[in-house]
C-alpha cells in the first residue's frame, strides 16, 4: 500500500500557513484616538476647535476623544494610567515621569512660553527668592512650575524645606494667593496673567530660560503599535500650529472663549508664547537636560539617575521631520 503524496498546491499552501504563522500579527489600528487639550497649550484649542483630527480620522472610522488636562501632572497621570494616548506637558515634567517609570516619549513642541514664574501680593514684601525662607507657596507639584521653584530655591541656597509648600492645583493657587492663603505661588498662564492683571499680582521673579518646552507626548506602546498614526496626528498638529501663527486674532478669541478669561489677560498669555517651532531636537534636549541635571543637583531627582540616558530615551523626533 502506497503513502499519500500530497500535490505541490498542498505542499505550498502548508509551507505558506507556516510563514504566516510564524509574523507577527499585525495591530489594528484603535477605534479611538485620546488626546489632551489645555490652556497652557494654545494649539490643542486650535486643533480641538476646528476638529482637524476629526477631519483627518474620518475615513479610518477613527473617533477622537478629548481630554482637559489642568497642569503637566495630570496629564501624565492620565498618560500613566493609559486613559490618554497624546498629553500635553512641560519638557521637564516629561523628563521626572520619564524618571518615575512613566512610559512615553517626547514627541513634538507645541510652544516655548515664558508660562511660568514667581508670584506674589504687593502688600507681602516679598521682592526677591531669598525672602521666601519660612513663607507658605502654592505650588502643583510635578509641573513646569514646580521645576521652577525648586531651581529658584537652589540657586538663592534654599531647599523646598526651607519654605512651607501648599500643594495645590494652578487655579487653586492664584486663589490661595487672592485670599491671602499663602504668601506666594508658583505660576502658571493663563491663571497667572490673570492674576497679573486683574489681581495685581507681582511676578517677583522671571527667568524664561528656565522655563522648559511645551511638549506634546505619546505612550510608548501607542507609537509603537500605530506608528503611522502618530505621525499623521502631528502632522495634524503642526497645521494648527502654522494657523495659530497666522491667526494671531483667532487664536486669542479661541483661548478667549476656552478660558472665559478677558482679552486683556490672554493679550498678557500669548506676549509669553512662542509658537514658531514644531519639531523635537536639540534645543528642547539640551533645555531639558539642563532641567535635569539642575534638579538631580538639588537632591529632587536621585543621584544614581543617568540624566542624559533618561532625556535620550524620552525625545523621540522621528514622528515629524521638518525645517527648522
Amino acid at each position: 500500500m502506497t503513502g499519500f503524496l500530497p500535490t505541490r498546491r498542498a505542499v505550498m499552501a502548508a509551507a505558506l500557513g507556516l510563514m504566516a504563522a510564524s509574523l507577527p500579527a499585525r495591530a489594528e489600528a484603535p477605534k479611538e484616538i485620546r488626546i489632551d487639550w489645555a490652556t497652557y497649550n494654545p494649539v490643542s484649542l486650535v486643533l480641538k476647535d476646528q476638529k482637524l483630527l476629526e477631519q483627518e480620522f474620518a475615513k479610518d472610522g477613527i473617533t477622537i476623544r478629548w481630554v482637559q488636562s489642568a497642569g503637566s501632572n495630570k496629564a501624565l497621570e492620565f498618560l500613566n494610567a493609559g486613559s490618554l494616548d497624546f498629553g500635553s506637558t512641560a519638557g521637564a515634567a516629561a523628563l521626572i515621569g520619564k524618571i518615575n517609570g512613566n512610559p512615553i516619549k517626547s514627541i513634538y513642541v507645541y510652544s516655548r512660553p515664558e508660562w511660568t514664574a514667581l508670584v506674589t501680593r504687593p502688600d507681602t514684601g516679598i521682592k526677591a527668592v531669598a525672602d521666601l525662607k519660612g513663607k507658605t507657596v502654592a505650588v502643583t507639584r510635578g509641573t513646569d512650575p514646580h521645576i521652577f521653584l525648586v531651581r529658584a530655591l537652589a540657586a538663592n541656597g534654599l531647599t523646598e524645606k526651607d519654605v512651607k509648600l501648599v500643594l495645590l492645583q494652578h487655579a487653586d493657587g492664584r486663589l490661595a494667593l487672592q485670599r491671602k492663603d499663602v504668601d506666594a505661588w508658583a505660576g502658571l498662564d493663563p491663571i497667572m496673567a490673570s492674576a497679573e492683571v486683574e489681581d495685581g499680582a507681582v511676578l517677583f521673579f522671571r527667568k524664561p530660560e528656565d522655563n522648559t518646552w511645551g511638549v506634546l507626548n505619546v505612550r510608548e506602546d501607542f507609537a509603537k503599535a500605530n506608528p503611522d498614526i502618530v505621525k499623521r496626528v502631528l502632522a495634524t498638529y503642526e497645521k494648527a500650529r502654522l494657523w495659530s501663527v497666522q491667526h494671531p486674532k483667532e487664536l486669542s478669541a479661541a483661548l478667549v472663549s476656552a478660558t472665559k478669561l478677558p482679552e486683556p489677560v490672554i493679550a498678557r498669555q500669548l506676549e509669553r508664547t512662542d509658537l514658531s517651532f514644531g519639531p523635537i531636537g536639540k534645543a528642547q534636549k539640551d533645555t531639558i537636560l539642563a532641567a535635569g541635571e539642575a534638579l538631580q543637583k538639588a537632591g529632587v531627582v536621585a543621584a544614581d539617575v543617568n540624566v542624559p540616558a533618561q532625556v535620550d530615551a524620552l525625545i523621540d523626533g522621528q514622528y515629524l521631520i521638518v525645517g527648522q
